[in-house]
């Protein structure tokens, strides 16, 4: 029975050595609980490291051996590697990028490698569980290139990505060495998940500028295969943090803190260690709010905690003693003998200690300078029972994009802050629990479940979307049907287009006439007088004439307004009204003056506007500005608008490829049939050839072919095997 893996950096459980003996905690993770419902069924599988460096044979089978009861499979890191891949690139290099901190980025080819090979090793631990029909589940920054390297162990396997820290623009991505190689690692995935929209339009746009590669909808085509990214913001699980905000031990706690602190409101801030939390910066706002304020001195204290986190590191070790110093500022200026501004605590709690913290207090602070979601601001939410209390979130947390009932604030604008205290402080009790009860109905909605469920939905629709859209690839099989067919066959035609199935694709269209090899295919292909060859082209008649005048070929080209057979002159299907042709030119001519890199190529019937060289990101913009326009300006002419590979046509509608490929094979009975093209102008081909034809599709979108290939290189091997 298929089964489900899931892949993160750290398994859901802490392992600690104590003495000779190891421990197993279960992690409160927010992950850890959602996927519970996954991994822990039937033969479902969790792969991650345990969280310690393991070096002795003994512990790896002792540690292997507990976790498969458990439903999880470790992977072993040494100490190298884990200094060099978690703490090094992963948190030295994508961190600081992907959170717009690109001073801190550390470029080191040796942190790259170490990298590459823990998720090659990654890669083999899903190898050794990786069946037929399994889903693969990947997760976040450190396992990038994971996507790809397990699409290259079973090539059709349901893979699904989520990135659970923000995807920074393109701006910040493009810096990245190895920005290509992190690209082609997450588009190896079926789905990808990000936590807003914005995150998501960062990745296509760096896909597109990088790989060339555009969208529709969020859907990509990476090579054969069809790819979806989405904004799916992660929940929390919300009756777990209601639920324990009701515990008697919770109650308790909430006791005798509030008889430790006193009668004062409650500003909560709970933070990791790290220079993208903004905790200075929240410092100094409630300095100055206590400065502007005076009549709140002894009437309000902030109770900050930040967890611990890779202190040794010196720019880490800079930010704690810079909190130090600004708290003990603070609490030095303005502290009492009976009250004191800041309760400051650097360490982590329970989560029935931070449960009675969200009862408690009157106001969470959650001011990250960028945050994938932040989760903290919604376990506040959920434990607030009474419906008092109001939450201030920075618009750089992905959270903010769901909770606008709380007051947004810029973390970097310190006056805006000041005043969202003062707002957050003196809020009437009904608007409290007005605003307090909109979001936690949008949680208990969109919570950790639900958020697992829509994942996979989502990886499920996309599968279904590549089943339905690809045509049979051109296997072994069907080749060997072909060339047995066109060894028993006396006549045979044979359609084929010329740009991406005969040549690929140039900068310069001139570029493009037949090479070496391609004049011998055409030679060979034509000397057998059994076949009737027809390039059939959306180019100009002069130069396809000029090119292929050596052959006898028959030559249909600008999508079937002129044609040509050998030792003929040119003629046209039929006469072809112009009168649209200079109005159109004049919009061409007008977009080639704002659009650097674009020409246009004029035909006698048609005109085509090309955009190659046009910088990435710009040609696709203005190809969906003009497209716009001339859909509206033709729409009561007979005019068709055809977007091809990095161009746009405008042509009469009377006149396509299946037209004139129907004329022709109307002209000779026929007992073989085949036809090749790259493009949507190629499809009108492909409908109307009968039921017995070879129909090949170059590439993988939909198509009216029946079979596909990659690239035009496997055109020519097919096209070599025929003649030999």
């Amino acid at each position: 029975m298929p089964k489900t893996i899931i892949v993160s950096n750290r398994l859901p459980i802490k392992i600690k050595r104590e003495g000779n003996k190891m421990v197993y905690l279960p992690s409160e993770g927010g992950l850890a609980t959602g996927l519970g419902s996954i991994y822990k069924e039937g033969d479902n599988v969790w792969i991650g490291w345990p969280g310690l460096a393991v070096t002795k044979t003994k512990e790896k089978h002792d540690i292997t051996h507990h976790l498969k009861a458990e439903n999880m499979s470790p992977v072993f890191l040494s100490a190298q590697e884990i200094h060099d891949f978690y703490e090094g690139f992963s948190n030295e290099t994508l961190w600081p990028n992907f959170h717009y901190f690109n001073q801190y980025t550390v470029y080191d080819e040796t942190l790259w490698a170490a990298y590459q090979k823990v998720n090659m090793k990654f890669a083999k631990a899903v190898e050794k569980l990786l069946e037929d029909g399994d889903t693969l589940w990947v997760h976040d920054y450190q396992l990038l290139l994971l996507p790809q390297m397990a699409r290259e162990i079973k090539e059709n396997t349901s893979i699904g990505f989520f990135l659970h820290i923000p995807f920074p623009s393109y701006e910040s991505f493009r810096l990245l060495p190895w920005r290509r190689e992190l690209l082609n690692g997450m588009t190896g995935a079926d789905f990808l998940g990000f936590h807003t929209y914005d995150d998501m339009r960062h990745f296509l746009s760096s896909v597109s500028r990088l790989t060339g590669i555009g969208n529709t909808n969020g859907q990509i085509t990476v090579g054969n295969r069809l790819v979806l990214a989405d904004a799916l913001p992660m929940g929390i699980d919300y009756d777990k943090y209601s639920g324990c905000a009701s515990l008697p031990d919770t109650l308790d706690r909430e006791v005798r803190y509030r008889t430790s602190l006193g009668e004062v409101k409650l500003i909560l801030t709970i933070d990791r260690l790290d220079y993208s939390k903004g905790i200075p910066q929240r410092l100094l706002a409630f300095e100055r709010f206590l400065e502007e304020n005076e009549h709140f001195l002894e009437k309000v204290s902030m109770l900050m905690i930040v967890v611990p986190s890779r202190d040794t590191v010196p720019k880490y070790a800079q930010l704690k003693q810079e909190i130090d110093l600004l708290v003990g500022r603070v609490n030095g200026r303005f502290g009492r003998m009976n009250w004191t501004p800041i309760h400051y605590f650097y360490r982590s709690f329970p989560l029935n200690a931070l449960s009675a913290f969200y009862r408690m207090a009157h106001v969470a602070l959650v001011s990250p300078l960028r945050d994938g979601m932040n989760l903290v601001c919604k376990e506040f939410i959920a434990s607030k029972l009474d419906k008092k209390g109001v939450l201030i979130l920075s618009e750089m947390a992905g959270a903010s994009k769901e909770l606008s009932d709380a007051i947004i604030i810029n973390p970097h604008d310190i006056i805006q802050m000041v005043a969202a205290l003062k707002e957050a402080l003196t809020m009437p009790e009904a608007e409290q629990k007005r605003k307090m009860g909109i979001m936690q109905d949008s949680l208990k909605r969109y919570n950790i479940h639900a958020w697992v469920s829509l994942f996979m939905e989502r990886l499920e629709f996309i599968k279904k979307e590549q089943a339905n859209l690809q045509t049979k690839p051109f296997d072994p099989s069907v080749k060997e049907r072909l060339l047995s067919a066109y060894r028993r066959a006396t006549k045979r035609i044979i359609f084929l287009d010329y740009d991406g199935t005969l040549v690929g694709f140039n900068s310069n269209p001139d570029d493009s006439k037949p090479d070496k090899e391609l004049k011998g295919i055409l030679k060979k292909l034509t000397s057998d007088s059994g076949n009737k060859v027809v390039i059939i082209s959306g180019r100009g008649r002069a130069t396809l004439g000029e090119w292929v005048k050596a052959y006898t070929i028959d030559i249909i080209a600008e999508h079937g307004v002129w044609y040509k057979k050998p030792n003929e002159e040119w003629k046209h299907f039929r006469e072809m009204d112009t009168s649209w042709y200079s109005e159109f030119l004049a919009i061409l001519e007008m977009y080639v003056d704002r659009t650097p890199g674009s020409f246009i190529e004029k035909k006698d019937y048609s005109l085509v506007w090309h955009y190659r060289k046009v910088e990435t990101g710009l040609g696709e913009v203005r190809t969906r500005e003009l497209i716009s326009l001339l859909k509206y300006i033709s729409s009561e002419k007979h005019i068709q608008i055809m977007e091809g590979n990095k161009v746009i046509e405008i042509k009469n509608s009377y006149v396509n490829k299946g037209t004139a490929a129907a004329e022709w094979m109307q002209q000779g009975k026929y007992d073989f049939y085949m036809a090749c093209g790259d493009d949507i102008t190629d499809e009108d081909t492909f409908r109307v050839m009968p039921e017995s034809a070879f129909t090949i599709k170059i590439g993988s979108s939909s198509s009216a072919a029946s079979y596909r290939v990659k690239n035009h290189e496997d055109i020519r091997k097919l096209l070599k095997s025929i003649i030999n």
